[in-house]
């Protein structure tokens, strides 16, 4: 047992020492830009992201669990307003149930600032938290759940209520449709006639949207770009201008 264990030590050091780069190499780099050091060369960086996933359409889902008929819609949204009226809208389309149970999250995924939920005459905490809980873990943001429960005559019990209503709102999330949401600033991009591609290029590279342009002395951009992007927008139209363009913010 022991000559195995001392195998096994032999090869981790062995390993470690092929893949480490030497300390003295640290900060060197090959004439192409590229680190030697084994460690910088596998960071893993996180992607850049502009927004979240948000609700693109209205889903319901069906399930009946000890002949309680459970049916779950899901939808978008962005205050406590649409949550309501999206509530209302469900008592409307799906009439006479025992209990219109929701939650919503106006904001972005897994944050607490604008959200709201009901139990709506079932036993405290066996609703509206799971479906709460179960929202802000989904990975979506602007959304809103309502169940609506026709109660088939056999009691589920708090635990079973609570694992009803959570799965129902994660059945919904997962067949429900999404789209990125990305906040926008507006800005005027104004930049010399050669450099004009150049801008094209950036601005279609940051997510950029052109609504509108103007041939004058020089081009004269409006330019909607996500707000993660706006500093990176600065910097890029000053590297493809040479320092002559300039970004200003603009109102609507």
């Amino acid at each position: 047992m022991r000559r195995v264990f001392a195998l096994f030590i032999s090869v981790i050091r062995h390993v470690k020492m092929s893949v480490t780069a030497p300390e003295g190499n640290a900060g060197h780099a090959t004439p192409h830009g590229a680190p030697t050091s084994m460690e910088e060369r596998f960071v893993m960086r996180p992607p850049v992201t502009d927004g979240y996933p948000v609700p693109a359409a209205p889903v319901e889902v069906e399930e009946v669990i000890r002949r309680s008929r459970f049916v779950t819609r899901a939808g978008r949204a962005a205050c406590r307003e649409d949550a309501i009226s999206f509530v209302r809208e469900t008592r409307d389309r799906l009439p006479g149930a025992t209990h219109y149970c929701w939650a919503f999250n106006a904001g972005a995924p897994g944050s607490t600032a604008h959200v709201g939920m009901s139990d709506a005459g079932e036993p405290r905490g066996t609703a509206g938290m799971p479906m709460l809980t179960t929202l802000l873990h989904s990975g979506v943001g602007e959304v809103v759940a309502v169940c609506a429960r026709y109660y088939g005559g056999v009691k589920l019990g708090t635990g079973g209520l609570a694992r009803a209503y959570a799965r129902g709102v994660n059945r919904a999330i997962e067949a429900c449709p999404t789209v990125e949401r990305v906040e926008r600033t507006v800005v005027v991009v104004v930049v010399d006639y050669e450099a004009a591609s150049r801008i094209d290029r950036v601005l279609d590279r940051l997510g950029a949207t052109i609504r509108g342009r103007d041939f004058a002395a020089a081009v004269r951009y409006r330019v909607a770009v996500p707000v993660q992007r706006r500093d990176e927008l600065d910097a890029a139209v000053a590297r493809a201008t040479g320092g002559r363009g300039r970004v200003t913010d603009a109102t609507e």
